[in-house]
């Protein structure tokens, strides 16, 4: 009998997720999410990344699993485990804080000081049908520890590029913290971000991730990268001139 996979996929779907592979090996997959699509779940009735994996199908019925998610505008490296003891083993890593995360994003300008670490409280809201994160004092119910650090790679009187990494996994942090510095992500509305930079239309969440290092089930490190997608380098070059400064 041959294998039927749970999700059907069209022909442009499966050289889509294809065409985003940045590494592989037996163990481990690593693609570069575009940003709308969401990682796994959501509302919106289409296929999430975690649909597209059956593009990857073994004969035996066995796919790929995400590791980690991002969230559906954010851009960039997604890890997926090709075997369960890489699940088991990749997911523990990521609990025990061993994954390295780097994110770029565009602000309307720099914070200040332009580099420095934001640590403190956060805790979930609904609102109607929506999740956000605010931040809350410390001994508020529900309240969870976000810690991230930040550096300023290239400013102009327009906009500002953000190297970002994460030293919790909080929903939403990067997001949070920027905002809370005063300077929300551009295309971020969510919390209050601008829609527009250098008189460019930012159609989305201005959010990057551009490399991810993490501990091999072999033994050693593996790290990759993520390509900028395009309309993020034209909001750059709008911004900024196109350069990104060390």
């Amino acid at each position: 009998m041959t294998f039927q996979p749970p999700v059907s996929l069209s022909e442009a779907e499966i050289a889509a997720v294809r065409g985003w592979v940045l590494a592989e090996d037996a163990h481990f997959l690593a693609l570069n999410k575009p940003s709308g699509l969401s990682s796994q779940g959501g509302r919106i009735k289409a296929h999430t990344l975690d649909d597209l994996l059956w593009a990857f199908a073994r004969s035996n019925g066995k796919r790929p699993h995400l590791v980690h998610r991002l969230d559906r505008d954010t851009s960039g490296v997604i890890l997926a485990a090709k075997t369960k003891p890489a699940a088991a083993f990749l997911g523990k890593a990521l609990a025990a804080g061993r994954f390295r995360k780097t994110y770029l994003a565009l602000t309307e300008g720099p914070p200040d000081p332009p580099k420095g670490e934001v640590k403190g409280w956060l805790r979930r809201a609904e609102i109607g049908r929506e999740s956000y994160m605010r931040v809350c004092a410390e001994g508020d119910p529900d309240a969870v520890v976000a810690h991230s650090r930040y550096r300023t790679l290239s400013a102009s009187h327009h906009a500002a590029m953000i190297e970002l990494q994460p030293l919790t996994g909080r929903m939403h942090q990067l997001r949070v913290h920027m905002a809370h510095l005063g300077r929300p992500l551009a295309g971020d509305a969510r919390y209050g971000g601008p829609l527009t930079l250098a008189g460019r239309t930012a159609q989305r969440l201005m959010l990057h991730a551009a490399s991810l290092s993490f501990p091999h089930p072999e033994g050693g490190e593996r790290r990759v990268e993520a390509p900028l997608p395009e309309d993020f380098r034209a909001l750059v070059a709008a911004g900024l001139g196109g350069g990104v400064e060390g």
